[in-house]
C-alpha cells in the first residue's frame, strides 16, 4: 500500500447547470513533502466547508484502483476518449493510494505513513460538482452504484506526505465497514 500521487488546489468558479458555483474538486498533483496540518494539506482548499473539510474530512483518500472502471465509463458516456487519462486529483482526492479499496476500510482504521497518522473516518458522498468534474450527468449516481468512494481522513498525527510514501493499515474495532456505511447511506 502506498500513495501514488499527493494533491492539492484552491477553489474556483465554474458554470454548473447555468449557475456559477464554488469547487475545489480539480485538485493537482504536488511535488515533494506536503505538510499535513490538523485540518489539511497545506495548499489545499475546501468550496463547502459544510460537506467537505473540518476534523473529520481533513484528507480525501481515493483509490487507484478505480481508474479502469472510471475512463470505462467516461468513454461509454462520450465524456472522453477511451484513452483519455483521468489525471490525480480529478476526484478531489488529496491521496491517491494503492491497495486501499474501500472494502479493505472500516471506520477508525488507522494509516501509519512514515510522516503522519491518519485515520479513516466516514466515506465520501458525490454531488452535482462530481458529475461537472468528471464530464457526465450520470457520475454521481454510478458511485454510489459501484461504491467506489473512496475516504475521508482525519489527522491523528501531523506531520507531512509525499508521493510514493508506504502505508501501513492499522485495523480499527472492525464495527463498521466504510463500503457498507456508504451503501447504507446511500439508501436512506
Amino acid at each position: 500500500m502506498r500513495v501514488l500521487s499527493v494533491c492539492a488546489g484552491g477553489a474556483q468558479e465554474v458554470t454548473i447547470g447555468g449557475r456559477r458555483v464554488r469547487t475545489a474538486i480539480g485538485k493537482r498533483p504536488v511535488q515533494g513533502a506536503v505538510a499535513v496540518r490538523e485540518l489539511g494539506l497545506a495548499g489545499d482548499e475546501q468550496a463547502d466547508p459544510s460537506v467537505h473539510g473540518g476534523r473529520s474530512k481533513a484528507l480525501y483518500l481515493y483509490p487507484g484502483e478505480h481508474h479502469a472502471f472510471w475512463r470505462t465509463v467516461r468513454a461509454q458516456a462520450r465524456a472522453a476518449a477511451w484513452e483519455d487519462a483521468i489525471a490525480p486529483g480529478r476526484f478531489g482526492e488529496n491521496l491517491l493510494a494503492e491497495g486501499l479499496t474501500e472494502d479493505r476500510l472500516w471506520i477508525g482504521d488507522r494509516l501509519r505513513l512514515p510522516g503522519c497518522v491518519l485515520a479513516v473516518s466516514e466515506p465520501r458522498f458525490p454531488c452535482v460538482k462530481f458529475n461537472h468534474a468528471m464530464g457526465f450527468a450520470h457520475a454521481a449516481k454510478l458511485m454510489v452504484q459501484s461504491g467506489f468512494c473512496g475516504a475521508y481522513l482525519a489527522v491523528i498525527e501531523p506531520g507531512e506526505v509525499r508521493a510514493g510514501d508506504t502505508i501501513e493499515l492499522m485495523p480499527g474495532p472492525r464495527e463498521v465497514n466504510l463500503r457498507e456505511l456508504f451503501r447504507a447511506r446511500a439508501r436512506a
